[in-house]
């Protein structure tokens, strides 16, 4: 994918940000073991009767968190069209949601003054970092690998890679990751994800708008295959949110396709950002295309003259 139509997808933005990474070190905590009470395996389902998510899914939007049908959402853009849909010439989010706590909001508001500015804010997926759990979500490809004892999800950028443990618990002292300790199990139709354990890093955040986090965060994701006139009524409710790619993702809408979607319903708790949980939605199509190659450390211009500071290691890993 070319860098410059890269960078006017994602609509990113940036310049000098150290303020930004000072308020959010002032919500997060150091990263140190995070204490799990243990649960019990649940029973395992039988292999006939679960679900296939198998093969490539896209949901052709950005950011691409659909809002609940009702109850708490997330963190919104705060300029809106007259016809009440998002603004994405004016992508900062609303650091007036009540459901913000105080040096939350200050965090999200920092962030959208510099996207008003015109420039783009630094983020992971600007900044080569992992994303971390929602942040991941973003991703337009995802691909599920399913075996009995593992689930590994595969994201379309930067290679991002996430495993699930099946029927095992948390365990009791949980060292912090960049996608977290992630457990796993069927419910019926629908499998069910518990996440943990989440590191928090110089761009800790669970959305676009630099809504921040803490290592209290703690995610549950279910995903569900949905008849298509469901999926078809989620993407035009999101559709009042985020923004429709039209192309250069290397996905595209498949017009034809009237097969069931994928849709993940997950729910986010933090107490040290907001002061009650909330959900969304992603919808996931069938797409065209083929699986794009993007490498962030090669599309690093975000930013108009200068590049992204891509981490470097202090040694190799082999």
């Amino acid at each position: 994918m070319a860098t410059g139509e890269t960078g006017g997808i994602m609509n990113v933005q940036r310049r000098d940000f150290l303020l930004l990474v000072t308020l959010a070190a002032a919500v997060a905590t150091p990263a140190r073991a995070q204490t799990v009470a243990p649960a019990a395996p649940p029973a395992t389902q039988s292999a006939a009767s679960i679900p296939d998510f198998s093969g490539i899914w896209a949901h052709l939007t950005l950011p691409g968190f659909e809002p609940p049908a009702s109850g708490l959402g997330p963190v919104r853009i705060k300029s809106r069209l007259p016809n009440g849909a998002a603004n994405f010439q004016q992508a900062a989010g609303d650091y007036t949601d009540p459901n913000l706590k105080a040096q939350a909001a200050e965090v999200v508001k920092k962030y959208g003054e510099i996207e008003l500015s015109g420039m783009p804010n630094p983020n992971p997926a600007n900044q080569c970092w992992p994303g971390g759990v929602p942040y991941v979500f973003w991703n337009i490809g995802m691909q599920m690998l399913q075996q009995p004892h593992e689930i590994t999800i595969l994201y379309s950028n930067d290679h991002e890679v996430r495993r699930v443990r099946i029927n095992q618990p948390h365990p009791a002292q949980v060292t912090p990751s960049w996608y977290g300790d992630s457990i796993g199990r069927y419910e019926g139709d629908t499998l069910v994800v518990d996440t943990v354990g989440i590191k928090v890093g110089p761009f800790a955040m669970v959305d676009f708008y630099g809504t921040p986090h803490t290592e209290a965060l703690h995610v549950v994701e279910r995903y569900r295959l949905v008849d298509y006139e469901v999926a078809k009524d989620a993407e035009e409710r999101g559709a009042r949110e985020n923004f429709r790619v039209r192309s250069g993702t290397g996905f595209a809408s498949n017009p034809d396709y009237k097969g069931k979607g994928l849709q993940l319903q997950f729910t986010v708790e933090d107490e040290g950002v907001f002061t009650m949980p909330w959900s969304a939605t992603i919808t996931y199509r069938r797409p065209l295309g083929e699986w794009p190659e993007f490498v962030c450390a090669e599309n690093t211009q975000w930013y108009p003259g200068k590049n992204s500071a891509v981490p470097n290691a202090d040694k190799p890993d082999f």
